[in-house]
Order: C-alpha cells, then sequence, then structure tokens
C-alpha cells in the first residue's frame, strides 16, 4: 500500500529535507508540493538536489492543495502552520514541523511567541522517557496530529531526560550550551548568516533566557518527572551548515555515582535505533551524524564540580526536524519505525 504526501512549504531548508527522506520510502508517494513566492516553478529549481523529484511542480500554499492526501507534512514559520491546518479534515494526518502545536501552555506560548494560540497537538519525539516509565512513541500509534519537537530541544531534551526521570540529576540548575549550525535559521535571506559575516567567526544569539526553545525543553522534562525546572540555555551560531552539539549540565544528587549515571543512560536507550549512547570516554562530533537521524551522546562526570555533563549530537534537518517527523509518521501509519530512515551518515 502506498500512501499519498503533500509537503506544504517544499521550497525551505525543512521540506527539502522531508521530501529527501521521502523519496526513498518504499510506502510513500509525493504527490504535492507547495511554495509561497516560488509557486509555479519547478522544485527542482529551488530544490535542485532531489532530481528523483523533477517531474514535480511546487504550487500555492493553500488548504485546496493539500486535501485529499493520506499525510500532509507542513514546514513552515510558526504563526502559518496554525492558520493552515485548521482548514484539514481529520481523515489527513498532519504532521507541523512548526512550532506552533508545540507548547502546552498558553501562557508560555504568548510570552515566546505571541499571537494566536493554536493548542498542542501529539508530541513528536518517539524517544522522549515518561515519567510513569513509558516512551512517548506510544501516544504516537493512530495520532492523526503531530507536532515535530524544536531542533535545540531535540539535543537538549535526549541528553537530559534519562537523569531527571530517575531523580539521578537536580531539575533545578540545568545550563546547555550548543554550537549551531546556519541552516536552523531557514532559508530566508539575513544579513547575519551572509558568508562574510559567519565564516570564521561563532556567534551568541537569544541570550539570557530569550530563546523560544526554553519552554519547550522545560515541558519535556517535567513530562520525564522533572518539577521546579530551570535552565539556562545559550545557543552559538557557528560556520557549518548542519548540525547541533549540545553540552549540556546538571547537578548529581548527593551519592550518585558515575556507574549508576551510565547505567541509567543505558537503561533507557537500550535498543533504540536513532538514540544512541557512546561508550566511557567517548563523545560524539556532528559529522558523526551529518545526514542520519542519529542522536548520539556522550557522558561524564565532573567529580570536582558535581556535576553531570551530557554531550549530544544531532542534524539539525534530520533528527532535528524531517527524520523526526518521518518516523512519528510511520509509527502513526503502523508501518515500521524506522522505514525510510537510516542511522548511518556521511563521510567526510
Amino acid at each position: 500500500m502506498s500512501f499519498s504526501v503533500a509537503v506544504a512549504g517544499a521550497s525551505g531548508y525543512a521540506g527539502g529535507e522531508i521530501l529527501r527522506i521521502l523519496a526513498g520510502h518504499p510506502e510513500i508517494t509525493i504527490s504535492t508540493v507547495t511554495a509561497h513566492s516560488n509557486a509555479g516553478q519547478p522544485l527542482t529549481a529551488v530544490q535542485p538536489h532531489l532530481r528523483s523529484l523533477s517531474g514535480l511542480t511546487l504550487v500555492e500554499t493553500v488548504p485546496e492543495n493539500l486535501a485529499g492526501h493520506d499525510v500532509v507534512f507542513v514546514a513552515l514559520p510558526h504563526g502559518k502552520s496554525g492558520e493552515l491546518t485548521s482548514h484539514l479534515g481529520d481523515d489527513t494526518i498532519v504532521i507541523d514541523c512548526g512550532a506552533d502545536h508545540r507548547l502546552t501552555s498558553e501562557a508560555d506560548w504568548e510570552r515566546f511567541y505571541g499571537g494566536e494560540f493554536f493548542g498542542a497537538w501529539e508530541y513528536g519525539m518517539p524517544e522522549l522517557l515518561l515519567a510513569d516509565g513509558g516512551m512517548q512513541r506510544q501516544n504516537l500509534v493512530g495520532a492523526r496530529r503531530i507536532a515535530v519537537p524544536g531542533c535545540n530541544v531535540t539535543a537538549v531534551t535526549l541528553g537530559l531526560a534519562p537523569g531527571i526521570r530517575t531523580g539521578l540529576i537536580r531539575a533545578d540548575d540545568l545550563v546547555a550550551v550548543l554550537a549551531v549550525g546556519t541552516s536552523g535559521a531557514g532559508k530566508s535571506l539575513k544579513p547575519h548568516l551572509l558568508a562574510s559575516e559567519i565564516h570564521g567567526s561563532a556567534a551568541p544569539y537569544a541570550v539570557g533566557g530569550t530563546h523560544r526553545h526554553i519552554p519547550e525543553i522545560q515541558q519535556n522534562l517535567a513530562v520525564a518527572g522533572g518539577r521546579d525546572i530551570r535552565v539556562s540555555f545559550t545557543p552559538v551560531l557557528v560556520p557549518m551548515s548542519r548540525g547541533i552539539l549540545a553540552t549540556s549540565t546538571a547537578v548529581l544528587e548527593p551519592g550518585v555515582t558515575a556507574a549508576q549515571v551510565r547505567a541509567a543512560w543505558e537503561e533507557a536507550y537500550a535498543g533504540e535505533p536513532f538514540v544512541q549512547l557512546l561508550p566511557e570516554g567517548s563523545f560524539p562530533k556532528t559529522a558523526d551524524v551529518l545526514g542520519a537521524n542519529t542522536a548520539l551522546v556522550g557522558l561524564a562526570v565532573d567529580e570536582a564540580a558535581g556535576r553531570l555533563v551530557v554531550i549530544s549530537a544531532i542534524d539539525n534537518l534530520v533528527k532535528g526536524t524531517a527524520g523526526a517527523a518521518v518516523q512519528s509518521m510511520n509509527i502513526a501509519l503502523g508501518l515500521p519505525e524506522s522505514m525510510g530512515l537510516v542511522q548511518d551518515g556521511v563521510a567526510p
């Protein structure tokens, strides 16, 4: 059986990555691709690397062009997804790669985003640990509306959640500093992303608790069992196209040993194809996950500081966005979770 798919926002980085993954999915037929200013152009005019999809032409992003598909992926700026998806029927699985349906708190939405609050959908992070011992994938089975996590959120959540669920780390003193590739800022032309501005430079942004992914990280860690969660989150733009390297630290509870820490993370991700704990003393690089739907995690205990250090690496466009979307789609449709997705990165 083949499922028909439409991708709204197909001219952007996230939309293009969804299409790249779906092009190799054995149970998917890509029927419709939409855009705004690029409507009317061949898909390959704006996504020239997608040669197998050269027969597709971008059409206008309106509900009429998205209706009637089995699955619709929406890769639009925040505020635009909610306006569009409200017009799609329940017979269609809608997967939003934007922010409009991630947050459960209307107050958090108002503080960090503003504008109309569209309400939370089922959360598209299958490996998110739940406080009761389960995982979020159980809630994605048969889901018709799915919100894909933020890319930075994925890196930090997967790194810290095992310690929160087991009570090995304190939730009220979490620090995360991330090196982030420029594709995370989208495809729109912005002066600070010009090659002459970013080449040879590292630039922090959204400093001092202002980044929009903070409430989502707190939301996830609360789902994992955390209370009184406080996160200091600082992203740093670095001169690479793809990737996130997150260094997250937390205060260890008294008496917790390195062996207990490693055992908790091993148990949390045992058998997970797309979240893998590295051997003791090993830490990931962003190059290790380039093009893969894989999150790699390395652990260290800083005994002098009494803190846990977690290094997690993902490709922000794959595990951070498009890969998570396809992984969640597979679960919702009853397909093998890893279908059409790869663990292996690209090197060099």
